[in-house]
């Protein structure tokens, strides 16, 4: 389907939502090296657990505010009061789960950072820093091995399709469809 635009994208991107449309254009699938970033990501595609994307991302401005825009250093020092703040904030998805994990896996992600000195090489380190082309899936073997390591590390809500969709966001796996316009970009510079 060829929008008002003139691009095609990925049928998952909802025409309707502007701010969906800029996720799809200029954020998915585009490598991410920032750490600050990419704890943000995994932050959100853990919300993300049973529910949509984009309603992870509407809410994203305010998942920034609330989570004290994703200072890794901060959150790992949230206590129990910070986490019942948490779950009382209607401009975020309360999930009291999903915020105590939250915690967690950033004190989980620091370590991470600690032992491979960031969690970008950890991260990219799967791949021997290449971007995996695939479409289609909502798992692998890659998703697999990651999600394997970061539970047996004591991270939470990084389940196989949750590390699959992290990945994708950030660049790790580019599953651009067919016909979309950004796939035709990357065909036409490899």
């Amino acid at each position: 389907m060829e929008w008002a635009d003139g691009k095609t994208r990925c049928q998952w991107a909802n025409p309707k939502n502007e701010r969906y449309i800029r996720y799809h254009d200029e954020e998915w699938g585009v490598p991410v090296y920032d750490d600050h970033k990419l704890f943000e990501m995994l932050v959100l595609e853990s919300f993300q657990a049973g529910l949509s994307w984009e309603c992870v991302l509407n809410k994203q401005e305010s998942f920034r505010e609330a989570f004290d825009g994703f200072d890794l250093e901060k959150v790992c020092t949230y206590d129990q009061e910070k986490m019942e703040e948490l779950g009382g904030n209607p401009d975020i998805i309360r999930n009291k789960r999903k915020i105590e994990s939250t915690v967690t896996n950033a004190r989980v992600f620091r370590s991470i950072q600690e032992e491979f000195g960031s969690f970008s090489d950890y991260i990219w380190g799967f791949t021997d820093g290449k971007v995996v082309y695939e479409k289609g899936l909502a798992h692998s073997a890659l998703s697999d091995a990651i999600s394997k390591d970061l539970k047996k590390r004591g991270m939470k809500f990084v389940g196989t399709t949750i590390i699959y969709a992290y990945l994708q966001a950030i660049g790790v796996i580019y599953s651009h469809e067919e016909g979309c316009f950004l796939e035709h970009c990357r065909r036409r510079e490899g």
